[in-house]
């Protein structure tokens, strides 16, 4: 075992302090990290919180990891010693069902292995610990290689925010001239604004903050409707082919469906904490409309989604925060007040 440092929490309301966690040494097909940036997702908040059911502490989150090869196990064959590379939201699956066989890992059948809060299937059932530390080890198989010309910083927020809006693009095989629609501007809907510009798509983006209208139109939407706006709605009905809902909050899925063209699907992203209120049937019904969600990436196509954005340049707009400032980014976070991503500079644990 080695020591790395970390910031963890030691209960729902401790907030992160500093510490050290225990790495194992890296056995035959690992490879081991020295991590230079971790990106903050809210699901960090709700998980260290306890708002998603009891966490296991002390716990160490963080799951959107870019770094510096340092070790790598003898049989490795894709990474070296220097190489760049990242590590998302998982670190193991099964790998026997049908889901880790056709590369969907994340739906693994037996349940994936978090990047961090559970128990690691392949190391005596030990809590796995996140990016919030100076190094991780982790099997080759779910570990990305972080293309060169992108800055890594603003890598990190892709292995989560950006496989998560570039998987369901792609299942819906969004092409040059569709109309997509994206609801809500934070962390996940500035890089599906992004990413579907990227694949030729017309782009609107649906807020409930009029404010936020110049800045889609800088990340590259096309139109800006205001859905507390009934008449720019109606505008917008039967105008899109897909639409990414990455809003979180409750929220009313039917104004949404309305603005869908004939065989239109929504693709539902953001977790709510409460139950939604009904989708009404008829609407599905009378255009052939479909209504789903969708889970990150497996790990091949969160290396292509990796690969797609190094072509086009993509990367996430972020906020560094110093590993003092985390509770502080925390706050700022649940009250909407980051552009668009929080990124730790593991530097200064």
């Amino acid at each position: 075992m080695t020591q790395a440092k970390a910031y963890a929490a030691t209960s729902a309301t401790s907030g992160l302090h500093p510490g050290t966690i225990e790495r194992r040494e890296p056995g035959p097909g690992d490879v081991e990290i020295a991590i230079d940036f971790c990106g903050l997702c809210h699901s960090d908040v709700h998980t260290i919180r306890s708002e998603w059911g009891p966490a296991k502490y002390p716990l160490v989150p963080g799951h959107e990891i870019v770094g510096t090869v340092t070790r790598v196990g003898a049989g490795v064959v894709g990474f070296s010693v220097g190489d760049t590379a990242g590590v998302g939201c998982m670190v193991d699956s099964c790998r026997e069902c049908d889901s880790c066989l056709e590369g969907f890992e994340q739906y693994c059948e037996n349940g994936n292995t978090g990047t961090y809060g559970v128990a690691d299937r392949r190391n005596g059932g030990a809590i796995t610990q996140g990016g919030y530390s100076s190094s991780i080890v982790v099997d080759e198989n779910y570990v990305l290689k972080v293309p060169s010309g992108l800055d890594p910083a603003g890598v990190a927020p892709l292995l989560c925010a950006g496989i998560t809006t570039y998987s369901p693009l792609r299942y819906l095989d969004v092409q040059d001239g569709d109309a997509v629609g994206v609801v809500g501007l934070g962390g996940l809907g500035h890089v599906a604004v992004k990413i579907a510009k990227a694949l030729g798509a017309t782009v609107t983006v649906f807020t409930t903050s009029p404010s936020k209208a110049s800045a889609a139109f800088e990340l590259g939407a096309d139109s800006v409707v205001v859905s507390s706006d009934p008449a720019q709605m109606a505008g917008a009905k039967g105008t899109l082919n897909a639409i990414i809902d990455t809003v979180a909050a409750v929220h009313d899925i039917n104004q949404y469906l309305r603005t869908l063209a004939r065989d239109g699907a929504l693709i539902q992203l953001g977790l709510p904490p409460a139950k939604m209120p009904p989708v009404e049937p008829g609407l599905l019904i009378r255009k052939r409309l479909a209504y789903g969600g969708s889970l990150i990436g497996g790990i091949a196509e969160t290396q292509e989604m990796l690969d797609f954005c190094a072509e086009h340049g993509i990367v996430s707009d972020i906020e560094m925060v110093t590993a003092a400032g985390l509770d502080e980014a925390y706050d700022r976070m649940v009250a909407g007040d980051v552009k668009y991503r929080f990124v730790l500079d593991n530097s200064t644990l």
